[in-house]
């Protein structure tokens, strides 16, 4: 049912849903708001023209007994990282080139709705321990990556729906977060302006950070991303959903990142892989949109398919607070009101697969490791859990390391990394300023990390760094080593660059399990770095805790972090913020103007993307002799016979390998270091490419 809604400046149209359902006696309030959005969607398409039934239509009406039958859905915009972009906007290049080839117009291969690619995922710390880092890192990325964006600023002139986000921007989500998303989309089509949710899909699995400011979204597959963005239907099964019930509240000294390795671990033992979670409950009004965001960021960590918190007056003060226009600002409000896609105190529970419940009272300062980002522990059990896995067999968890060396320094459960980085929390103020306050503090007493720490700060944007300068607690980070290395998704995407090279020679020589703390949200085996074996995630104070300590076979609850000057024992309760201080630097977070600034200044990558030389025109010239960017065969005339053969070529295929549970695409591919003794080693070495490329 078609409704109008009055704004101040203008009257939009709109898929109006309690109508809609009252006219099959149902009623909103009853529907989890995922579900809503996904209704909407279907009718209003359907309004549109577009191939969505009524039988597409019911399934939704009658969800719950309709679980996992296909929905065509049309996301408003689509999300990429550069990683999984490139690849995406290949194909778009390919398929333009068979157009040409058969006649057509190749112009006409384009993206149908907005599409944003930022470029964050191919930033290495190859430099740290100085401000002149940050430079140094852009500098080498564009060195290494000169051809992939040259590719990516050609499309960027030949896709008239595409927005590249140079590097230098900050990390997809925190960007997508702070500054992309719309929330209620604006259309002005034939019949009129239409109002409706925004709704996305992205390259990168923890898209649904989204979810926090209440825009439905998650990450797909490159052909998923593919087929949206050239307008077609996006095929999702009607999903489970399940709430999630909130009460109580984070407690000092625990930190967000310390509720959503709870919520982690807990819904990961219920099991909601496949599954929509929503989360509502008493304490939901109370949590800031940054604190959401860390939340929903995990979901693909804890199985969901998005964490999804519905628009409330958190939103609406987020959006204010990021430099979002206040007219825009006003029709969210209005529309979320006038379509059951509010929520307050006084809404309804709707009615859920399954509820569960969490009391983040419970929450308590912890890490998460060392190999799966949902094996919370508190502080307490750490060091004895490391302990424990050292002798213990491969198969039972352990790490089958020889004897433990009675040697002062470098060891058994050193720390020799420690990054602050990710968009999990560096897009939460409250963390990151109690990072700052713990620095400070911690000079106060006199302490440094010790010297085999690699220590990195890689924000997820640049408003960061404004807001820790602003509060004064940039320079104490980097006093402790903790110096801007670039704004991109670095270590906790496997991109942490080398260790020292005395302390990487030492690990290997004398088979050193050695550890990496990070403020990020995945910690799989391999991942982070090949040296390093265990890996644990945790708030960015943590981070720096760890760093300072050197080790994780410590209980920080009881043994302290260090010696003062004064020959004093240093303890985590000595140098941990309280509220008070805390509360006392969060309105530098709050600036408008910071947003507003922030992204409208240029990226600090803009200048040599602005000098860098790229083809134009609509079709790309392909270099037959390039190691990375490859024309798809896909359209290739000379190759279209091989493929139509596959059916037959695959006759009597069988299993090579059957793999049990946690098995990663870090086992398989990692997305950082190619080792020079790897068969892509030896193949881009044999090509000429030198291993430092």
């Amino acid at each position: 049912m078609i409704s109008s809604l009055r704004l101040e400046d203008e009257t939009v149209r709109y898929c109006a849903l309690a109508p809609a359902l009252a006219a099959h006696g149902k009623s909103v309030e009853t529907y989890p708001y995922v579900i809503r959005v996904l209704l909407e969607n279907l009718l209003r398409h359907r309004a549109w023209g577009r191939a969505v039934t009524a039988r597409d239509v019911q399934a939704l009406l009658d969800w719950q007994a309709c679980i996992s039958a296909d929905l065509p859905l049309h996301v408003a915009r689509v999300i990429l990282p550069d990683s999984s972009g490139v690849p995406v906007l290949q194909d778009l290049a390919a398929l333009r080139d068979a157009v040409r080839r058969g006649g057509g117009d190749p112009t006409r291969v384009d993206t149908r709705i907005p599409v944003d690619l930022i470029v964050d995922h191919s930033l290495q710390v190859d430099h740290w321990g100085d401000e002149s880092a940050a430079d140094a890192n852009l500098a080498r990325e564009f060195e290494r990556n000169a051809e992939r964006y040259r590719f990516l600023k050609w499309a960027q002139q030949a896709y008239g729906g595409l927005r590249v986000y140079p590097p230098g921007t900050g990390i997809i989500h925190q960007v997508n977060l702070e500054h992309i998303a719309p929330v209620v989309c604006r259309e002005a089509r034939a019949d009129g302006v239409w109002a409706y949710p925004d709704f996305v899909i992205g390259g990168d699995s923890h898209t649904p950070m989204v979810n926090a400011l209440g825009v439905l979204g998650w990450g797909v597959g490159g052909i998923d991303a593919e087929a949206a963005l050239l307008g077609q239907a996006y095929t999702f099964p009607v999903p489970r959903v399940i709430g999630v019930r909130l009460r109580g509240a984070v407690r000092a000294p625990a930190s967000t990142t310390d509720a959503a390795l709870l919520i982690t671990q807990t819904l990961r033992k219920v099991g909601v892989a496949g599954c929509a979670v929503e989360f509502f409950g008493p304490a939901v009004a109370e949590l800031t949109v940054p604190d959401r965001a860390t939340m929903a960021n995990m979901a693909p960590e804890y199985g969901a398919t998005c964490g999804f918190f519905p628009i409330d007056a958190q939103t609406l003060a987020y959006l204010r607070t990021t430099g979002r226009d206040p007219e825009h600002v006003a029709r969210v409000e209005a529309y979320a009101r006038a379509n059951g896609l509010w929520r307050d105190a006084q809404s309804p529970t709707p009615d859920y697969s399954q509820i569960v419940e969490i009391d983040l009272d419970t929450a308590l300062p912890s890490v998460a490791g060392p190999r799966r980002p949902q094996d919370r522990m508190v502080l307490g059990e750490v060091g004895r859990d490391f302990t424990e896995r050292l002798s213990r067999p491969l198969a039972d968890g352990g790490f089958a390391a020889p004897a433990r060396e009675t040697v002062e320094g470098l060891g058994h459960g050193s720390v020799v990394l420690a990054a602050i980085t990710s968009c999990t929390n560096t897009s939460n103020p409250g963390v990151m300023l109690a990072a700052g306050l713990v620095a400070r503090k911690a000079l106060e007493r006199g302490l440094q990390p010790p010297a085999w720490v690699k220590r990195s700060l890689a924000p997820g944007s640049r408003t960061v760094t404004r807001y820790l300068e602003d509060a004064g607690l940039l320079e104490p980070l980097q006093r402790l080593g903790f110096h801007l290395i670039g704004y991109g998704c670095t270590t906790c995407g496997g991109k942490s660059g080398p260790l020292d090279a005395q302390v990487a020679a030492e690990i290997q020589s004398r088979e050193l399990v050695v550890a990496a703390v990070l403020s990020g949200n995945r910690n799989f085996e391999g991942r982070i770095h090949k040296l390093i074996r265990a890996n644990y995630i945790g708030a960015p104070p943590m981070v720096v805790l760890y760093a300072l300590a050197g080790r994780v076979d410590i209980d920080l609850q009881t043994q302290p972090v260090g010696t003062d000057a004064a020959g004093q024992p240093v303890y985590m309760q000595d140098i941990w913020p309280t509220p008070e201080e805390l509360a006392d630097v969060m309105p530098r977070a709050a600036r408008r103007e910071i947003f507003i600034e922030s992204y409208r200044d240029k990226a600090g990558g803009d200048a040599r993307w602005e000098a860098l030389q790229a083809p134009g025109g609509a079709l790309f010239p392909w270099d037959a002799a390039s190691t990375y960017l490859i024309e798809p065969p896909f359209f290739d005339p000379e190759a279209a016979g091989d493929l139509e053969q596959l059916t037959e070529q695959l006759q009597g295929s069988r299993v090579l390998a059957a793999f049990g549970d946690s098995l990663t695409t870090d086992h398989i591919s990692p997305g950082g270091e190619i080792p020079e003794d790897t068969p892509a080693g030896a193949y881009l070495m044999q090509a000429g490419v030198a291993p430092r490329d």
